[in-house]
């Protein structure tokens, strides 16, 4: 089993980048796909998850309305498109799967049992 993002990268206060998480070797219809980041001296954090199954999503305050989370069933692939990035957006970003047993709030990292390496996202002014 492994995730593999990518995407990350240095960009500008107000630009956009799309980060992607390949899925190798899960049921995935069973799962719910995450993301979370990590800022230096911070401990990670939920920022949008999709249920695989039903393509219902679900974002942190921080990311309604300028990251989206989607999915293609074809390539086992989980995407987060950030758009207007600003400089409390850099982080290192995961990707991590839950699967979904008994109970989910989607957001609490603990419920998640795979994860990726991360993919760094930095935003200057």
């Amino acid at each position: 089993v492994q995730l593999v993002e990518s995407g990350g990268g240095s960009v500008q206060a107000g630009e956009s980048l799309r980060l992607s998480c390949v899925v190798y070797g899960l049921t995935i219809d069973t799962y719910a796909m995450g993301w979370f980041r990590r800022a230096p001296g911070e401990d990670r954090k939920f920022v949008a998850a999709i249920d695989w199954s039903s393509g219902r999503t679900y974002y942190a305050d921080s990311a309604k309305g300028r990251f989206t989370i989607s999915r293609d069933k074809a390539s086992y692939t989980v995407y987060l498109q950030l758009n207007s990035l600003n400089v409390e957006d850099t982080a290192v970003y995961y990707c991590a799967a839950d699967p979904l047993d008994y109970y989910s709030d989607y957001v609490t990292p603990n419920l998640y049992d795979v994860w990726g390496r991360g993919t760094q996202v930095t935003v200057s002014t």
